[in-house]
This record gives structure tokens, C-alpha cells and sequence, in this order.
């Protein structure tokens, strides 16, 4: 093994395993069937009564199935497409919007409890301490004490939302993101601070229902990772459609409790009162009472742990993966970090780094769907950068779905015409973005969506269009160039760039061999 040791050897009540994973949430699920279907016995620990992890049972899958939810009812998706109007019956109970997400918890339970089975890995219930760097020891929930000894470890503990001590959580009027699911009551005024992915997703899905909704963050950029464009579309999306009281640079100074709900005072001295509050302020590791620190085993303030490109802490045969490593604390990449870390530990040459490209969504109303570089990291970064963007308003499928605020924009090299990112808002966003995933990975250039043929309608045709928008502009721009060197134009003049704008699926504006 690359981990350098032969095998544990814990005190001598200890159950030996080849490896013991702490965790089953994404990264503990996968890295421990990775290990398993290669013929190692494996053990996971899982302290709560159900597997899956805040995945599963409080993060990813229920805001998600909520978010369909709200859109269902709230009639968002087909508002407007037949001359009818379909609102939000008045009546509507909490429990009738979490129907659906029980149904998907429970199936999605039940699927990785299987998975756990078929791969013959051993479920021990309890939490987990590290008695030495090759054992633990685990407190079932009746107080039955089990020690596991193994070669390698991996910690996939997740991580559970951050709570200030200033914030009056009460679980009722006030709460975090795990505990806002279980609602008693649709609120009429919903108050969310902090407007990152979490935030802004769950300030959408409240808008959507129809609940007034007031969103408020201290900084003064809503979600600057994402590409400027998307930025706008969702502030605009947020405001004019949703009606979503949208309060930038707006920091907190104090919370109180009220009879009806909460109230914030921010520091301009204004105050904002409302039946139910969010607070969103990012999320905390569960590494506490693992006694990872009495290992050498740095973790920091926020309980995340410190690894290297392998996913190996500080003792080499321990590792890390997940939400508990911290950035980008993703689902999807939480299981290819375990897979990664597992390969490298048993030397399985299967899996042995992370792609170079990932994808990322955000589930708001609209949702969002981005890989690669935005226009202001190429600008950072000094990468010399095209544009080609396609609306969902000249796209036939757009016109179909009611989606006509759509866009797709394809973000290239001028003088390859290599793709470097994708960045899609609209309908459907977060699925076709892997189209260009795929061409990012595999060094592609616009020609790719030049010549490939995509079934009409379809959204994914957008990025056909927004490719042949990205030529025109190139070709104006080199027009514009040659113009300048021969002295026709004077440099100081800016070069005729079209603005992001709907696009029609003609590509009248591209260079003469890229036309259909």
C-alpha cells in the first residue's frame, strides 16, 4: 500500500478491517464500495440512525425535490404558456410540499443501504473516536462499545451548517438549513440571511411559493464566483419576477425574537421583521470528538481537515474526503475525492485523480449551470478571451417550456477557438451544461458545436447558435483589427462588439465557413 504502513494492529479486542470509513454521505458511501469491490473488508461507521449523509437526508436531494415541489405547485413552469394562470392553492399545508421529498429520502436510503450490501461492507452504527492512529473506537446508540483496527482509515464526516451563537435558533421561527425542512407552517414573510448557494436557492423556492421573501448579505456581490452575466440574469430574475427583496451590503447588527417570528436590525438601523428566518452562513466540518488532534491531525476553525492532493492527512494512512476537506464541498465531487483517496491508498490504479473539470449547478429560479472560466477570472488571469452567447427567446424549445430568459454563453480562445468555459441560466441548465464539459475536457474548440448535430428542438441546440455568435464576433473583431493596422480606424475607437443579447437560430453573423 501506498499509505506505508502493513496493516494495523490496534489492541487485541479490535475487529480487523483493511479499511474503516467514518461516514456514509457521499464520499463515505462511494469510497467505501471502491475499496470493497476490489475484495477488502470493509467497515463504515455511520452515528445517525439512516445512511446518506446531509446528501441525502438534509442538503442536496431535499432542497431539490423542494425546489420541483415549488415549481409544481406554483404552476412557475407552464405560468402564462396556454392563456391560463395557475397559482398556489391558498390551502396548501407544508406537509403537501414535503410529500415528495420524504418519498425521495427514503428511496434514496434504502438504495444506499443496499448498495452497502451488495458490496458486502459492514454497517457498525455509533460514533467514532480515534483510540490510535489504526484504531477506533465506536459507542453504539444502546452504549455498546465496539473497537475496529485497520491499515487505512477515511474520515467522510460531511459537515453541518454553521450556528453563531448571536442567532436565535429556536427550530421554529429560526433555522438552518437542516432544520428548515421541517417547517410546521408555510410562512407568509421569510427572512434569509446570507446569500450564497444555500441562501439564494432557498430565498427562490420561498419566492416561488409565493411567500414575500427578503434576502440580505453583507457583501455587496450576489454569488461572485459565477459569470457576470448569470449574475445579472438572476438579480434581475430575483427582483422582477420572483419579487425577491433583494438587500446587498446590507450587514447584520443584532437578532431578536418577536411574538410572531424574528427580526433583524441591520447596521444601517433599519429593521426587518418576519414570520420565519433562514440564517445561511456557510457550514461547519464534523470532525469534533473524532480525537483527530491528538493525532497530529490539523483542523481548523471551522472543523475542516488538511490534506494533500491524494486526500492524506498528516498521518499518511488517514484519509479525508467530502464536505470535511472543505472547498468545493460538492456532492459529486465528495465522491470522486473518496475514490481517488481509495485508489491511491490500495494502489488500485483505477481512479487516480480528479478530473481537471468540473461542473457545477446551483438550484435556484431559475437554476444555473457553469464549468470552466468566467469572463472576470479570464480578465484576472490575463487570458486574452471571445464570448458567444445564444437566449433561450431564439431557441424553439425555449419557446416550448416558457423559458424565455434563458442564455447560454461560451467563453473561448480567439485565436483556437478552444472552449473555456460554460455558463448556462434557464431551464434545464444544470443538464445540458455537461455538453461542454465534455468538449472542455477534451480540449475542443467551437467546431464541435459547429459540427455536431443536436436533436431539435432542444435547449442543448443553444450552444450551436451561441458558437456561431462567438465566430461572428471574432470575425468582426479581426475586421475591426485589420482596420486599425491599416490605419482606417483609429485605435482610440472601441472595437464593435454586439452586446449579450437574445440570439436568433440563424447564424447570419458568422464567417462564411462556419454558416449552415
Amino acid at each position: 500500500m501506498r499509505s506505508g504502513v502493513d496493516g494495523g494492529s490496534g489492541p487485541g479486542d479490535a475487529e480487523q478491517f483493511d479499511l474503516v470509513v467514518i461516514g456514509s454521505g457521499p464520499a463515505g458511501e462511494k469510497g467505501a464500495a471502491q475499496v470493497a469491490y476490489f475484495g477488502k473488508r470493509v467497515a463504515l461507521v455511520e452515528r445517525a440512525e439512516v445512511c446518506g449523509g446531509a446528501g441525502v437526508n438534509t442538503g442536496t436531494l431535499p432542497s431539490k425535490t423542494l425546489r420541483e415541489t415549488a415549481l409544481y405547485f406554483s404552476g412557475a413552469r407552464t405560468r402564462g404558456l396556454y392563456g391560463l394562470e395557475q397559482e398556489l392553492p391558498r390551502e396548501v399545508r407544508i406537509g403537501d410540499l414535503l410529500f415528495r421529498e420524504h418519498q425521495v429520502v427514503s428511496t434514496q436510503q434504502e438504495l444506499v443501504r443496499e448498495n452497502l450490501e451488495r458490496h458486502n461492507i459492514e454497517l457498525v452504527h455509533g460514533s467514532a473516536i480515534f483510540l490510535d492512529e489504526h484504531t477506533v473506537e465506536v459507542t453504539g446508540p444502546r452504549g455498546d462499545v465496539r473497537r475496529l483496527a485497520a491499515a487505512v482509515f477515511l474520515v467522510a464526516t460531511g459537515s453541518r451548517p454553521f450556528r453563531p451563537a448571536d442567532v436565535p435558533f429556536d427550530n421554529e421561527h429560526v433555522h438552518d438549513s437542516d432544520s428548515l425542512l421541517s417547517l410546521a407552517f408555510l410562512p407568509r414573510t421569510f427572512l434569509v440571511v446570507g446569500a450564497g448557494v444555500i441562501g439564494t436557492e432557498y430565498a427562490s423556492i420561498f419566492a416561488t411559493l409565493g411567500v414575500r421573501t427578503v434576502l440580505v448579505d453583507g457583501r455587496n456581490e450576489l454569488l461572485p464566483h459565477i459569470d457576470e452575466d448569470m449574475t445579472e440574469r438572476l438579480r434581475s430574475a430575483f427582483v422582477d419576477r420572483l419579487q425577491i427583496d433583494l438587500r446587498l451590503g446590507a450587514a447584520v447588527d443584532h437578532y431578536e425574537r418577536t411574538a410572531d417570528g424574528v427580526a433583524v436590525l441591520l447596521k444601517s438601523g433599519e429593521r426587518i421583521e418576519a414570520e420565519a428566518m433562514l440564517f445561511a452562513g456557510g457550514r461547519q466540518g464534523n470532525t469534533d470528538g473524532l480525537g483527530l488532534e491528538q493525532l497530529g491531525i490539523e483542523v481548523n476553525r471551522r472543523g475542516q481537515v488538511a490534506v494533500n492532493e491524494q486526500y492524506q492527512t498528516a498521518r499518511t494512512h488517514i484519509y479525508a474526503a467530502g464536505d470535511v476537506v472543505g472547498f468545493p464541498a460538492l456532492a459529486a465531487t465528495s465522491m470522486e475525492q473518496a475514490r481517488v483517496a481509495m485508489t491511491h491508498a490500495f494502489e488500485l490504479h483505477y481512479k487516480e485523480r480528479m478530473a481537471a473539470v468540473l461542473p457545477y449547478g446551483i438550484y435556484t429560479v431559475p437554476e444555473i449551470g457553469m464549468v470552466g472560466e468566467t469572463e472576470q477570472a479570464c480578465r484576472e488571469q490575463g487570458i486574452e478571451y471571445e464570448i458567444g452567447p445564444a437566449s433561450y427567446a431564439g431557441n424553439p424549445r425555449g419557446q416550448i417550456v416558457g423559458d424565455t430568459d434563458g442564455l447560454v454563453k461560451l467563453i473561448f480562445r480567439p485565436d483556437d477557438q478552444r472552449l473555456l468555459g460554460a455558463h448556462v441560466i434557464g431551464e434545464n441548465a444544470t443538464e445540458i451544461v455537461h455538453v461542454a464539459a465534455a468538449c472542455i475536457s477534451l480540449g475542443g474548440t467551437l467546431d464541435y458545436f459547429i459540427q455536431a448535430v443536436f436533436n431539435y428542438p432542444t435547449l442543448t441546440d443553444a450552444f450551436k447558435y451561441a458558437a456561431y455568435d462567438g465566430l461572428g464576433r471574432l470575425a468582426r473583431r479581426r475586421a475591426f483589427e485589420a482596420a486599425e493596422a491599416a490605419g482606417v480606424v483609429q485605435a482610440s475607437e472601441a472595437a464593435p462588439v454586439a452586446p449579450v443579447a437574445p440570439a436568433s437560430p440563424v447564424a447570419e453573423t458568422a464567417p462564411a465557413q462556419a454558416t449552415a
